[in-house]
C-alpha cells in the first residue's frame, strides 16, 4: 500500500467500533421496516426465524473475524474472496455490496425524509416528491459529514446512537410492564423453537429475517482506520452481533405481545411508533418516530463509509479506476468515492419519486437488497472455510473457522436461490441485474490494464 492511499490510521477504538457496528444495522430502522414484513410471513414463529438467521449470520461473523486476522482491509469481501478464489470471484463480491450500498439510498433514505415529515408535516408523508426532496437533503448533510473525516463521523455517529438507545430501551422496559398483562398474542416459548416451521414458512422468512442483520460488517471495512486492525475490528464485530440478536428478539416479542396482527398490518411501516404510543400516547410516539430517525441517518453513514472503503480498496488494486483511490488532503478520506455515492444515490431518488407508492418502493428495494446481501457474505463464508480448510479437524478451531463458516455461506446462497422464483421482475432486475452488470466494469478494467502492459 503506498503512502499516498493510506487511511487514516488508530482512528477507531473498541467502543467507537461497536457503536459503528451497531450503527450500521440500524435497529430502529431495521424493526420500523421489516417487523411487520417477517410477521406477516412467519407470524408467532418471528423469532424463531430472527434468531436462527442470527446464529446463521455469527457464522459469517466469525468468517470475517477470521479472515481480518489474516488481511486486514478495507475492501473485506473483494479482498478475502479475492485471496481465496481468485480476483473474479473477489471482484462480485465487492460489487454486489457496492451495488446494494447504492440501492439502500432508496431504501433508508425515504424513511427518514418520511419520519420527518411525520413529525413536523404528517398531511404530505405520503407525498413522493416531498419525500424525495427531504431524502435528497438528508443524503447530502450525510456526505458532508463522511467527507470531513472518520473522528467526526464516528463522533456524529456515537451521538445518535446513545440517543436512539435511550429512547428504544425506555420502550422495552414499558412494554415488558405492560403488554404481558393483556398480550395481543399469548406469549409460548414455541416462539423461539425453529423445530415449529414448515420448510416453506423458514425459507420465506429467511430472506427477510436476514436484512434484519445487515450491516454489522462494516466495523471490518474500516479496520484500516482503526487501532490494532487485525484484532479490534473483529472483535466489535463479534460483540455487535450479541447485541444485535438480543435486541431484535426483544423487539419482535414487544410487537408479537403488543400489536395484533391487524394493528401490525396497518401500522405496516411504523411498528415502534405504533408501541410507543400505546404506551405513553402519541406524543410520545412522535419521540419513538425520531429514534428511528437518528437509527436511518446514522446507517446511511455507516453504508457511505462501507461503499466508500470499498471503492477505495478495489481503485488502490487497480480493479477500478484509480480515481476511486484518491484521498483528501487534509481529511484523508476518499472524496471522490463519496461524491460518486452522493450522485448516485441522488440519481436513484429521482428514479424512485418515478414509482407509484413509497411501499412498492421499500419492498422492492428490501428484497433485492437480501439477495446482494446473501450473494457476498455467502462468498466470504466459504472462503473463510476453505482458506482455513487445514484446521477442519482441529478441535474447537474447526467449528468457528471451517464448519459454521461453511454451514452459513451455504444457507445463505440456498435462501437466495431459493427466493428467486418468488421475486417480481424489478425485485430480479435490481437484485441479479445488478450484479450482472459488474461484468461491463470488470471487461474495461481488464482492457485497460491489458492496454497499459502493451
Amino acid at each position: 500500500m503506498h503512502d499516498s492511499a493510506s487511511l487514516n490510521a488508530d482512528s477507531l477504538g473498541m467502543t467507537e467500533s461497536v457503536v459503528m457496528g451497531v450503527a450500521g444495522t440500524a435497529p430502529a430502522y431495521s424493526i420500523e421496516i421489516t417487523t411487520s414484513t417477517i410477521i406477516a410471513t412467519a407470524g408467532v414463529q418471528s423469532p424463531a426465524s430472527v434468531l436462527t438467521c442470527g446464529l446463521i449470520m455469527f457464522g459469517i461473523a466469525f468468517a470475517f473475524i477470521h479472515l481480518n486476522r489474516a488481511r486486514a482491509s478495507a475492501g473485506t469481501s473483494y479482498a478475502w474472496v479475492t485471496m481465496v478464489f481468485g480476483p473474479t470471484l473477489g471482484f462480485f463480491a465487492g460489487w454486489a455490496l457496492l451495488v446494494l450500498c447504492c440501492v439502500f439510498m432508496v431504501s433508508a433514505m425515504i424513511p427518514a425524509a418520511n419520519a420527518t415529515l411525520l413529525v413536523f408535516a404528517p398531511k404530505l408523508m405520503n407525498n413522493v416528491h416531498w419525500v424525495t426532496l427531504l431524502a435528497a437533503l438528508w443524503l447530502t448533510a450525510v456526505s458532508a459529514v463522511v467527507v470531513k473525516g472518520i473522528k467526526l463521523t464516528s463522533y456524529v455517529q456515537v451521538a445518535l446512537t446513545l440517543v436512539e438507545a435511550v429512547i428504544l430501551l425506555a420502550i422495552i422496559v414499558a412494554a415488558f410492564a405492560v403488554f404481558p398483562k393483556a398480550p395481543a398474542h399469548s406469549f409460548s416459548w414455541e416462539w423461539f423453537s425453529p423445530l415449529a416451521f414448515s420448510p416453506k414458512t423458514f425459507a420465506n422468512g429467511a430472506l427477510v429475517a436476514i436484512f434484519f442483520y445487515y450491516g454489522w460488517d462494516v466495523t471490518l471495512n474500516l479496520s484500516e482506520e482503526t487501532r490494532d486492525p487485525n484484532r479490534t475490528p473483529g472483535r466489535a464485530a463479534f460483540w455487535t452481533m450479541v447485541l444485535l440478536m438480543a435486541f431484535f428478539l426483544v423487539f419482535i416479542v414487544i410487537t408479537l405481545l403488543g400489536l395484533s396482527d391487524a394493528e401490525i398490518q396497518h401500522f405496516n411501516t411504523n411498528i415502534i411508533f405504533a408501541i410507543a404510543e400505546k404506551l405513553f400516547g402519541q406524543t410520545w410516539g412522535y419521540v419513538a418516530i425520531i429514534a428511528v430517525l437518528l437509527s436511518t441517518v446514522g446507517t446511511v453513514e455507516t453504508q457511505m463509509l462501507q461503499f466508500t472503503r470499498m471503492l477505495f480498496a478495489k481503485a488502490r488494486d487497480g480493479v477500478l479506476h484509480p480515481r476511486y483511490s484518491r484521498l483528501h488532503p487534509r481529511w484523508q478520506t476518499p472524496h471522490v468515492a463519496i461524491l460518486f455515492i452522493w450522485a448516485a444515490g441522488m440519481v436513484l431518488l429521482l428514479v424512485s419519486s418515478y414509482l407509484p407508492t413509497i411501499n412498492v418502493i421499500l419492498q422492492d428495494s428490501i428484497t433485492a437488497i437480501g439477495f446482494q446481501i446473501c450473494f457476498y457474505l455467502g462468498l466470504t463464508g466459504l472462503a473463510c472455510a476453505w482458506h482455513y480448510r487445514a484446521l477442519a479437524v482441529a478441535g474447537p478451531a474447526a467449528l468457528t473457522h471451517v464448519w459454521w463458516p461453511a454451514a452459513s455461506g451455504a444457507f445463505l446462497f440456498f435462501i437466495a436461490l431459493y427466493s428467486i422464483p418468488t421475486f417480481d421482475w424489478v425485485t430480479n432486475v435490481v437484485g441479479m441485474g445488478g450484479i450482472a452488470i459488474g461484468f461491463v466494469p470488470l471487461l474495461l478494467n481488464r482492457r485497460r490494464a491489458l492496454a497499459r502492459s502493451v
